[in-house]
C-alpha cells in the first residue's frame, strides 16, 4: 500500500515537471528567445548585429502617401498648392524692393558657419538631415550618417544613386534655396551670427539636389537662374519668398518680378 502511495506522488511531481517545463518553454519561444536563426532588429544588417563593427541601418523607401509631405514633393493642381502659391504672392508683395548691397567682405564661414552644424541640436549635422530627409531607401552608419540612398532631384527630375565617398558624395549636394552670398547681399549683413547661422541650415532653405544643378546656379537668385524642371519652379519660388520673409530680408527689382511672373503661373 505504501508502495503505490510513493508511486502515485511519484508520478503527479513527474506530470507537474513535465507541465511546468512546457510552459516555460512555450514563454520563451513565444517572447523569441528560443526561436531558431533569430533575425537582426529590424533595418540592422545581421553581419553586424552583436559584433564591434559599426551598425549599417536600411530604411526602406517610404510609401507612396509618406513620400508625398516630402519638402520636395511637387503635386501640381491642389487646394494646397494653391493656398502655397496664394501665401507666397501676399509675402512677396511685402518684401522691401531694392538693389542689392555690395559682396565686399563676404566670407562663408565666417559669416554663415562652417558647413555643417547640428543647429537643432538632434545630434546630427544639417547635411546628414537633409539626406536623410530627400533620399528614399537610405542606409546609415550609426545614427545619422548616411551611407547610400536615392534622390529625384527636385531640380531636373533625374533620379541619383547616391554613395557617400570622396568622389562619389558630390554627385548629391545640398543647395541652399535663398543662396547665402545672396541673402549676405539682401540684409543678412543685419542679421546677428546666430539669425546667419539658423538662415544657413534652415530645412526650409535647403533642398538635397544633382551636383551639376547646384554648380550651375551658384549664388543665382531667381532672376538669374531657375531649375530646369518647370514643374518644381513653384515650390522653388514658394521656398525663396518664405525664407527672405523669416529672415527679414529684401528682394532685387529683378529677382521680385521673376518670383512674382512664377507666382503668377501657379
Amino acid at each position: 500500500m505504501t508502495s503505490r502511495r510513493r508511486r502515485t506522488r511519484t508520478s503527479l511531481t513527474s506530470v507537474l515537471v513535465v507541465l511546468a517545463l512546457a510552459v516555460g518553454g512555450y514563454t520563451l519561444h513565444t517572447a523569441g528567445i528560443l526561436a531558431p536563426d533569430a533575425e537582426a532588429a529590424p533595418g540592422t544588417s545581421s553581419a553586424t548585429a552583436g559584433s564591434g563593427a559599426p551598425t549599417i541601418t536600411t530604411e526602406p523607401a517610404a510609401p507612396e502617401t509618406t513620400r508625398a509631405s516630402s519638402p520636395t514633393a511637387s503635386v501640381t493642381g491642389t487646394a494646397t498648392d494653391h493656398e502655397d502659391a496664394a501665401t507666397a504672392r501676399t509675402r512677396l508683395a511685402q518684401l522691401p524692393v531694392k538693389g542689392k548691397a555690395p559682396a565686399t567682405g563676404y566670407d562663408r564661414v565666417a559669416d554663415f558657419g562652417t558647413a555643417w552644424l547640428d543647429v537643432d541640436r538632434n545630434g546630427c549635422d544639417t547635411r546628414n538631415d537633409v539626406l536623410a530627409r530627400d533620399l528614399t531607401a537610405i542606409t546609415r552608419q550609426g545614427p545619422c550618417t548616411v551611407l547610400t540612398g536615392t534622390l529625384v532631384s527636385p531640380y531636373t527630375g533625374a533620379t541619383i544613386d547616391f554613395v557617400r565617398g570622396n568622389t562619389t558624395s558630390t554627385l548629391v549636394q545640398i543647395d541652399h534655396v535663398v543662396a547665402l552670398e545672396n541673402a549676405w547681399r539682401t540684409g543678412a549683413q543685419q542679421l546677428t551670427q546666430t539669425e546667419r547661422e539658423a538662415l544657413a541650415n534652415d530645412p526650409e532653405n535647403l533642398f538635397a539636389v544633382d551636383g551639376h544643378s547646384n554648380a550651375q546656379k551658384r549664388s543665382g537668385d531667381a532672376a538669374t537662374w531657375l531649375p530646369a524642371d518647370k514643374s518644381f519652379r513653384c515650390t522653388y519660388i514658394e521656398h525663396q519668398v518664405a525664407v527672405k520673409t523669416q529672415y527679414r530680408l529684401w528682394v532685387a527689382p529683378a529677382e521680385h518680378d521673376a518670383m512674382d511672373r512664377i507666382l503668377s503661373t501657379c
